[in-house]
């Protein structure tokens, strides 16, 4: 199965300097690079004159200090969160209370899934758990502001209130964490569920919009091709496991040592959790087997009879 991906690693933004991106929208990058983030998050600023702000950022006093400046003499009416990773959603608070506007996003942080007898949350110390939007947006509900119109998407599967936003007058969706041009995207238990992000892959197929504005890097381009190479990436990943598996019962660490073949030190945990997302996803579908509940420090074997495809 051909899993290849056309990564883009190109990225020009300066921290502190906003740049036109896309017909009626502004990027302004943040000052926090690092293996989950890339360059740093991207924060987006949609229309002139009456705003929006899509991720508003990390709690970065200079970040936010040129976020408002970039929209000095403006108002903002809007700020969209696609979900509540500390790197997006906490910057929101002081955006909010510099320009008075509406926050929106699907929900509160949570988990996918509740937590197993114990669990912990791994990703508690990543998440804004203070996050509450305004208005909670449901699927296809749409926002409209002065010469811009947004469309919410429920992207689940990167964290469970996950959710990209289509701005139709450019023809462009921001996509959050969901799909990025430099990088896959990170599904980890119980902050993510590998079910749901396959599904969210799936819908966004299904769009025609060509270019997104990721989280984090630069635009992908020929989007609708792109995330079919992210389906495909994804099965392949899977493929791999039940090949490992095919050849006898195996844990985590031993399955990641297999599959992810030069792997920077620093991602084996994000690994780890990858592949227990994979495993959790198979084994809900029958295919592989566990004692007790999918957990981190489990053994996975096949199963003799899987269950049908549904």
């Amino acid at each position: 199965m051909n899993d290849d991906i056309r990564y883009d690693k190109t990225f020009d933004l300066v921290p502190g300097r906003a740049a036109a991106v896309a017909p009626g929208v502004r990027a302004l990058v943040a000052n926090n690079p690092g293996p989950f983030t890339f360059k740093g998050t991207v924060s987006y600023i949609i229309g002139r004159g009456t705003v929006a702000i899509v991720d508003p950022g990390p709690e970065d006093d200079a970040h936010i200090a040129a976020l408002l400046d970039a929209v000095r003499g403006e108002t903002v009416a809007s700020i969209f969160v696609t979900h509540t990773h500390r790197d997006h959603s906490p910057a929101v608070p002081k955006i909010k209370a510099a320009t008075g506007a509406t926050v929106y996003a699907e929900g509160p942080h949570r988990p996918a899934r509740p937590l197993h007898i114990g669990e912990t949350n791994r990703l508690d110390a990543s998440a804004d758990l203070d996050f509450r939007p305004d208005i909670a947006l449901a699927d296809r509900d749409v926002v409209t502001g002065e010469g811009w119109t947004v469309e919410a998407l429920k992207t689940p599967g990167h964290t469970a209130n996950h959710m990209a936003y289509a701005l139709r007058e450019a023809d462009l969706i921001f996509s959050g964490d969901h799909v990025m041009a430099w990088s896959t995207s990170i599904v980890a238990p119980p902050d993510g569920a590998m079910s749901d992000y396959m599904a969210s892959l799936e819908k966004l197929a299904r769009r025609s919009e060509p270019v997104y504005l990721p989280g984090h890097g630069a635009p992908v381009r020929e989007a609708p091709r792109f995330v079919q190479s992210y389906i495909r990436h994804r099965q392949a990943r899977e493929a791999s496991i039940l090949r490992r598996l095919g050849k006898g019962a195996a844990d985590i660490p031993t399955l990641v040592r297999a599959i992810y073949i030069g792997l920077d030190p620093r991602l084996v945990g994000a690994a780890s959790l990858s592949v227990l997302a994979h495993l959790e996803d198979l084994v809900a579908r029958g295919i592989v087997a566990t004692e007790g509940t999918p957990s981190i420090g489990g053994t996975y074997r096949l199963t003799e009879f899987p269950l049908p495809a549904a």
